[in-house]
């Protein structure tokens, strides 16, 4: 048994240790936005689909040594296909499909070796039930999904920390060459003890084998499907407020892994009760973040989304645990559970940005589940569902107002009782609500009902109908007020009507995620003045103020928003910007009327800013920038990429010599000021941190940090900018930023 559990441990390790490292090269190329990382899983998705469906093809089909013989050859062509370290070809060159690209990137660079490895868990199981006749193999799978936790624990804390990408690359290849020799002995083991048996025959359902109902087989593939979903809409939500770094993968793939190693491990690990009621709190608790939306704590949103998402998983894996058929039908099992996966990975990378204007895949996961919970009650007949679901729900109802007040009184217990109880007053018909379609569902004229009704899975079903009305509540309260909303890969983009009563001050406002990227009134002259975060008392409106008079002043953006920028172009001058993001240009063009506006020539360059920079480098068509601004944040999520040292590097060959970088560092979750003050002390730079509280009277100009980094001394001796400086950030707290390592860790707040 020992080298068929080396073998799939290994095989685990290996399979989920390449997805945050192959991520992590091709982040950069593709604007570094969460919709990269759920491009990369569905093409995991799709190819532990894949090598499943190999898996139980050769299963069903082929003879033990025809399975040996055919394994060998596909692992010897992905060890021929080393190193996986993706070519620079690859790069996008404009604005092309970026989902295509990723897709057919991740095959030629890591397919034939992800293919094999992802065949690895059902084949070798299967293998181990030809060469130890009666024993389960189901623990097994247990170990494998062991390997991939700990593959993704190690990643962002060890190897991420110690190694280079190109290292890592490397050892990833020389552990598969390890592994291999692991497929060799299994494959020896099972070519030993073969016989010339025909195709299929050792896997044949023994004849009291029970034939598998359609219902259980549907069953597999929406369980699986639904917890597909949550993963991905989970690691989406945190992704797109916060930043697309590995630890952000690596959290809830690893409660996913989790659940998956619980419950197949042993039946004790997964209690009905206990699960479809922490189930049934955490959607509540969703419900409540997804209304307070960036109000709430960093903290809460990690613990509450990362929660739900685990007690949905162990209720999905439990549940098919509880499903799970005779050994004979494990590769049939393994290859419903892979295709739901894929499924869900595929509706929520591919079909959700095409149908959807926003993000709803967590609600509809949410929702799913509710209704999935319900049909397993009564499929299985179980109670505990039901009580379970109750006693959850009724303790949501006591903790999210609780959750409410300790968010509102910032923390202090003075306050807590007084909010807490006006927020109960708000919430006790809901409370009330479920307390009795609880007791409709589950008590009589004597008491508790004490063996499975229908009326008791009825409770559940209007549980699943109550979760489905706050959830359209919830949609349509972030509706509100949205002259338009649209969707791409790159994310959400709401524009929001204020004031529209008040002709003077009647304003539109680009959100981005859960941030504002600017606003414009409508009324002339008011549309001319530059507000939000680049109003003239903004860091970057004192820096442009004092830049050296010009002939023709080349002013460069990184992320174009609302354009806002532009209207500090001057005539005969010129305003560069670079924007990833096609429907960013065609709202600012059709909503906002600052690039129309500008008195200067306006270009916008599609595609990674970075990217676009390298290639007028390499044209030697340096832009000679008096001012550089780098604003190119999606909601509150960081682009790591453009504040690297190569990155820094670039943008220097483009700047004029006593020119200005300057980087928006406004976040509520990160501080990024000691990142660029490393840079710019790397390359001899001076920075200095203007950070603009604005009179409330000037409701219009936002609360702004940037950094602006030069050598221009006449710039950094102007007494507003001066005056206004602020001291420097921890020294030496946070370490050099380069393409090979940048830590998230080291600055959040």
């Amino acid at each position: 048994m020992l080298s068929f559990a080396f073998t799939i441990f290994a095989g685990a390790f290996l399979l989920f240790a390449v997805q945050p490292l192959i991520g992590k090269f091709i982040l950069p190329w593709f604007g570094g936005g969460p919709g990269v990382w759920t491009t990369c899983l569905l093409f995991f998705q799709a190819m532990l689909l894949a090598g499943y469906a190999y898996a139980h093809a050769s299963a069903t089909r082929l003879t033990p040594r025809r399975q040996v013989l055919l394994h060998l050859v596909l692992l010897a062509t992905a060890l021929a296909t080393l190193p996986i370290i993706p070519s620079a070809h690859w790069k996008p060159h404009g604005s092309e499909d970026p989902i295509g690209r990723i897709l057919l990137l991740l095959a030629a660079s890591i397919g034939v070796p992800f293919f094999v490895l992802s065949a690895t868990g059902p084949l070798m199981q299967h293998w181990f039930g030809q060469t130890h006749p009666g024993r389960s193999p189901y623990r097994l799978y247990a170990l494998s999904n062991a390997g991939s936790l700990l593959a993704l624990l190690a990643y962002p804390f060890f190897f991420e920390r110690i190694f280079s990408r190109q290292a890592q690359a490397e050892l990833w290849s020389a552990a598969l060459a390890v592994f291999a020799f692991g497929c060799g002995w299994c494959a020896w083991r099972v070519w030993k003890t073969s016989t010339t048996a025909p195709a299929g025959a050792s896997v044949s359902p023994a004849p009291s084998d029970p034939p598998v109902p359609e219902l259980d087989r549907l069953l597999w593939f929406s369980l699986a499907a639904v917890a597909s979903i949550l993963l991905l809409a989970t690691t989406n939500k945190l992704c797109q407020d916060i930043a697309v770094i590995p630890f952000l993968w690596v959290l809830p793939l690893g409660l996913y892994l989790l659940s998956f190693i619980l419950c197949f491990d042993h039946p004790r690990w997964y209690a009905r009760g206990l699960f479809s009621g922490l189930f049934a709190l955490g959607a509540c608790a969703d419900v409540y973040l997804l209304f307070a939306e960036h109000e709430a704590r960093l903290a809460h949103q990690i613990v509450g989304y990362c929660g739900a998402l685990f007690a949905a998983c162990m209720v999905c894996h439990g549940e098919l645990f509880r499903l799970r058929p005779a050994p004979a039908r494990l590769t049939s099992f393994y290859l419903h559970i892979a295709a739901g996966g894929a499924a869900g990975a595929f509706f929520v990378a591919v079909v959700a940005p095409l149908v959807f204007d926003r993000y709803l895949e967590l609600q509809i996961g949410l929702w799913l589940l509710s209704y999935l919970v319900g049909a397993l009650s009564f499929r299985h007949r179980s109670r505990a569902l039901a009580f379970g679901t109750a006693a959850g729900a009724l303790a949501a109802a006591l903790l999210v107002p609780a959750l409410q007040a300790l968010a509102k009184s910032d923390g202090t217990i003075e306050a807590f009782p007084e909010r807490f109880s006006a927020l109960w007053g708000e919430h006790w018909p809901f409370a009330a609500s479920l307390a009795g379609a609880f007791l409709f569902g589950v008590a009589g004229r004597r008491g508790w009902v004490r063996e499975w009704q229908p009326r008791v899975g009825s409770f559940l079903m209007l549980f699943s109908a109550g979760l489905g009305a706050m959830l359209i509540v919830q949609i349509r309260d972030e509706a509100k007020a949205a002259v338009s909303t649209s969707r791409d890969f790159y994310g959400v983009l709401k524009i929001v009507d204020h004031d529209p009563d008040d002709p003077a001050m009647h304003h539109h406002t680009l959100v981005h995620g859960a941030t504002s990227h600017g606003l414009q009134f409508t009324a002339f002259p008011q549309s001319t003045w530059p507000t939000s975060y680049y109003s003239g008392s903004s860091g970057l409106g004192r820096a442009i103020r004092h830049l050296p008079a010009a002939q023709r002043r080349r002013i460069g953006l990184v992320g174009l928003g609302t354009g806002t920028i532009a209207i500090y172009g001057e005539d005969r001058g010129n305003v560069r910007i670079y924007e990833i993001d096609p429907q960013v240009v065609r709202i600012a063009r059709t909503h906002f009327t600052y690039l129309e506006r500008s008195a200067a020539q306006v270009d916008v360059i599609m595609g990674d800013a970075r990217l676009s920079m390298e290639r007028e480098l390499a044209q030697n068509q340096p832009q000679h920038f008096d001012v550089l601004a780098l604003d190119a944040f999606s909601s509150d999520a960081i682009p790591v990429h453009l504040l690297t040292k190569e990155a820094f590097a670039t943008y220097l060959r483009h700047l004029q010599p006593d020119g200005v970088i300057a980087v928006h560092t406004s976040n509520r979750y990160l501080d990024l000021r000691p990142v660029v003050e490393n840079l710019a002390a790397y390359f001899g730079f001076a920075a200095v941190t203007i950070s603009d509280y604005p009179p409330v009277k000037n409701w219009w100009a936002f609360r702004s940090t940037w950094v602006l980094v030069t050598r221009n001394e006449a710039l950094l001796a102007a007494d507003d900018i001066r005056y206004s400086a602020e001291p420097k950030s921890r020294p030496n707290a946070v370490g050099l930023w380069t393409d090979d390592h940048a830590s998230l860790y080291e600055i959040l707040r």
